[in-house]
């Protein structure tokens, strides 16, 4: 009786690690298309990713590059004061996106250019990305924003 329970109970404990494996694996690979990992424009440069590989890009768009080309297709460069990449949009961009302003925007890097799905820009005076205020204090290039603004 003893040996019965016991072998039962091993089967339960298997039965229950299979089953927390394959719900692991399911929700990994659901959430893979969801996943979209920062990178800063010196990553970029130093180690351009392939491209299928869907990422965001942040800095601050540099003062001179902002183009806007026939229908809804715009040019600029981001930067984080180490490198610049030049990003295609095609879309209306946010109200508040301008020059010297921080955005960050989500897509693939083809061919040296980076051609954004989605563009985001800071919402307020004071707000950015913390990943792009991080990437620009690596570069020793944030300056933090003065009190009241």
């Amino acid at each position: 009786m003893k040996n019965l329970k016991k072998r039962r109970r091993i089967q339960v404990i298997i039965v229950a690690f299979v089953a927390l494996a394959v719900s692991t694996a399911l929700i990994g690979y659901a959430m893979q298309d969801g996943i979209n990992f920062f990178r800063s424009p010196s990553e970029v440069a130093e180690s351009p990713p392939p491209a299928s590989e869907v990422f965001r890009i942040g800095g601050l768009v540099e003062e001179g590059t902002l183009k806007r080309g026939e229908g809804e297709i715009v040019t600029f460069s981001v930067t984080d004061g180490g490198a610049s990449i030049k990003v295609t949009y095609a879309g209306v961009l946010p109200d508040l996106f301008e020059e010297k302003q921080g955005m960050v925007g989500t897509g693939r890097y083809i061919n040296g250019v980076f051609e954004a799905d989605e563009i985001l820009a800071k919402h307020d005076e004071s707000y950015m990305p913390r990943e792009v205020v991080d990437a620009l204090k690596a570069q020793g290039v944030y300056v933090e924003p003065e009190e009241g603004t």
